[in-house]
C-alpha cells in the first residue's frame, strides 16, 4: 500500500464525516447499524465518546483525508473496540494499517469486539490482528461474533 494511514485527535469537523460514512446504505446494512438522525448522532459523539476520558477514540487518515475512526470503551467490565471506515476505503488496507496503529495504542486487554456475523470483511480484519472467536451472540435478530484479543497481544 503506497497511501499513508495515520491516526490523529478528532477534530469537530470529522463529525460530518463520520456522520455521512454512518449513513451509507451499504455500511449500514453490512454492519447491521441503524443510523442515527443528525442530533442524536452528534449528541452520542459529543457526550458518549469525545466526553468520555474512559473513551480512546482517533480519526483514521488516508493521505490527510478523514477516512474513518477507531474507537475503545467500556461497557460494564469489559473494554471493546469498533471502527468505521468509508466505503471508499473498503479492501484498500486501511483498515488493516489503521488498526495496527489503534491497538499499540490502546494498551488494554483484553479487548472485545463483536461485528455482525454477516460482516467476513470485518471479522477477518480482527481475526488478522489477533482477535479469536468466543461465540456468538444475539443484538436483536441479528447474530454478532464475540471476539477477544487476549494479554500479550
Amino acid at each position: 500500500m503506497t497511501e499513508e494511514v495515520r491516526l490523529r485527535d478528532v477534530e469537530e469537523a470529522d463529525l460530518e464525516v463520520f456522520f455521512a460514512q454512518e449513513h451509507d446504505p451499504e455500511a449500514a446494512r453490512r454492519s447491521r447499524f441503524t443510523p442515527r438522525e443528525r442530533e442524536s448522532f452528534m449528541t452520542h459523539w459529543t457526550t458518549r465518546v469525545l466526553g468520555d476520558p474512559t473513551v480512546h477514540v482517533r480519526t483514521v487518515t488516508v493521505d490527510g483525508t478523514v477516512a474513518g475512526n477507531l474507537v475503545a470503551w467500556w461497557e460494564g467490565s469489559r473494554r471493546f473496540i469498533g471502527y468505521w471506515l468509508g466505503r471508499e476505503y473498503w479492501g484498500r488496507g486501511v483498515g488493516t494499517a489503521a488498526l495496527a496503529l489503534f491497538l499499540d495504542l490502546e494498551k488494554t486487554r483484553p479487548l472485545h469486539a463483536d461485528p455482525f456475523a454477516g460482516n467476513t470483511g470485518s471479522v477477518r480484519l480482527l481475526e488478522k490482528h489477533g482477535f479469536r472467536r468466543v461465540e456468538t451472540e444475539r443484538h436483536g435478530e441479528d447474530e454478532h461474533i464475540l471476539l477477544i484479543l487476549d494479554a500479550g497481544r
